[in-house]
């Protein structure tokens, strides 16, 4: 025992004082080592002897999560409460994601399935993806108030424009028919792929879906790092995946097939879809497009909580015109209560207004004898008594 432990003390891993460890080193490595030492054993019997001092055959775990948002508890319950909020008014609540990308063909795949006799799926042995290899892209959608899903298998791109279709089809075929007094939908789904709230595209399409269903949509974003913690990973994907299992997905025909035959012992049922629309990657916005506010964001974690309003956002108004170009508008009546400039003209002159001179009217010099009869008035005004001469009457 002593020159067993010697040998794999350096190798071990895990805490010393635990009941399960392990090595790395094969039990015929550790056989013949301790027989070169003058130990003759067997490698069975080193394997008795490893599960005697409390090692065991262990695989890797998935258990270290890393440094995890500090609001990250609070926006769970904040998304238990809002949906918790939704179910009780009889509004639909749905989880939505993107399953695993699936290569089509004759490929082989994990899991086993009943066969008569020694007649086992004949797969491909070797599996090089082309460039032309047909894929399976699945965006889900879970509901979770009817226990029903809906898939839509696309075939281009996973886009942001490709998983709101995916929710505009799933509303259209079983959506608006489980729900027919919904006006508000509340979307949960991940913070990354498809679905990413820092994305425009992503809330563009989705605000373009509020104004076209008419529904109020709320949306609740997982904490980063907890995309498996979403309904629709352990209530559908799963189920779909063990379908799936040990049988190659040779044709779109034989995903949906196999999607739509998915069911539960709780009730659970999926529809199917083929979408074979283009979605292309990249797609540029302008500036005033990508500053536009298609949401209103929560009070709580903006980013991961808004809503999107079925009606947009109303324009800001015009400013005033100082200056009035059109012969319609200056025209126009003046407003109760306000005199205008031709009114306070009248009663500062004490007499009718005066009528309006026209661009059209020549303006007119007055004639000779008016001009020396005018200035004979001024002559006898200053200076009375005394009568005006022609010359000087001319001069002035």
């Amino acid at each position: 025992m002593p020159a067993l432990e010697s040998l794999i003390e350096p190798h071990t891993r895990g805490d010393p004082v635990s009941p399960l460890r392990w090595t790395t080193l094969s039990l015929r490595a550790l056989a013949s080592t301790l027989t070169a030492q003058g130990h003759p054993v067997s490698a069975s019997t080193v394997g008795h002897l490893l599960h005697t001092l409390g090692y065991s055959l262990q695989g890797t775990a998935k258990t270290t999560e890393g440094i995890s948002h500090p609001d990250r508890d609070a926006q769970f319950t904040h998304l238990n409460a809002t949906a918790a909020a939704f179910l009780n008014d009889a509004q639909p609540v749905i989880s939505v994601d993107t399953k695993a990308k699936e290569w089509l063909g004759n490929r082989d795949r994990p899991g086993r399935t009943w066969r008569p006799g020694k007649n086992a799926i004949k797969v491909d042995c070797h599996t090089f993806t082309a460039n032309d290899q047909p894929m399976a892209i699945a965006y889900g959608i879970y509901d979770i108030a009817n226990n029903s899903g809906w898939v839509n298998v696309g075939t281009d791109h996973d886009t942001a424009e490709f998983a709101v279709e995916s929710i505009r089809r799933w509303w259209q075929h079983r959506g608006r028919a489980d729900h027919p007094n919904a006006d508000k939908l509340l979307i949960t789904a991940d913070s990354g792929g498809s679905n990413d709230p820092r994305r425009w595209t992503w809330k563009s399409n989705l605000a373009a879906f509020a104004r076209e269903s008419g529904l109020e949509i709320t949306v609740r974003h997982l904490p980063p790092g907890t995309s498996k913690w979403n309904k629709i990973e352990h209530r559908m994907f799963c189920h779909i995946t063990a379908n799936w299992r040990g049988r190659p997905l040779t044709s779109y025909q034989v995903v949906l097939e196999t999607i739509a035959a998915t069911t539960t012992r709780t009730g659970l049922t999926i529809g199917a879809e083929l979408d074979a629309g283009s979605y292309d990657l990249g797609i540029s916005v302008t500036p005033a497009e990508s500053h536009a506010p298609s949401d209103t964001p929560n009070t709580f974690h903006g980013d991961w909580n808004y809503t999107l309003s079925p009606v947009p956002p109303r324009a800001p108004d015009a400013p005033a015109t100082t200056h009035r170009t059109d012969p319609a508008m200056t025209a126009s009546r003046p407003s109760p209560g306000k005199a205008t400039t031709s009114d306070a003209a009248t009663r500062w002159r004490g007499g009718p207004p005066r009528p309006p001179l026209t661009h059209h009217q020549p303006t007119t010099l007055p004639t000779a004898p008016l001009t020396r009869h005018i200035a004979k008035r001024c002559w006898s005004t200053r200076w009375p008594g005394t009568d005006a001469d022609p010359a000087d009457v001319d001069r002035l």
